[in-house]
């Protein structure tokens, strides 16, 4: 794969734009992971769940999308409220298989993330851990 043979930049610059979409954007969460979140707000099961979580028709556990296509855990500022307990998809970002697949998919997302090709080299080791969560994230149950 090309992020093998050349080095890849990423530095966040905590814009938000990553985490907002709309349509068939989602943050795709399992129940550990939204129990981590709703330790880290300090909310009841109830109310965490009405409030921040909604299934797809297909069953799988989302993070409710405010009306503007922005994740319900950005301030005011676009930065992320549970950052310390984000899920694997955030955490893993950009180093998705769709965005790794070509230099062309990697260029096309840096239109979106003003984060890509900035900042120090990422190590390939990081770069395969991130790659490896991801794509076993995406073959688990939910």
């Amino acid at each position: 794969m090309f992020f093998e043979l050349e080095p890849l930049r990423f530095q966040c610059t905590e814009c938000g734009r990553c985490c907002s979409g709309g349509g068939d954007y989602h943050v795709f969460l399992k129940r550990g992971e939204a129990e981590a979140i709703r330790t880290l707000l300090g909310l009841s099961r109830l109310w965490f769940r009405r409030r921040y979580l909604r299934y797809l028709g297909s069953g799988e556990l989302t993070i409710a999308l405010r009306r503007d296509g922005r994740c319900s855990f950005l301030d005011a500022r676009g930065r992320c409220r549970v950052y310390a307990a984000r899920p694997t998809q955030c955490r893993t970002y950009p180093f998705w298989p769709e965005v790794l697949r070509s230099r062309g998919a990697w260029r096309a997302e840096a239109t979106r993330c003003e984060g890509i090709d900035r900042g120090t080299v990422v190590p390939l080791a990081q770069v395969r851990a991130a790659l490896l969560a991801q794509r076993a994230y995406e073959s688990s149950a939910g």
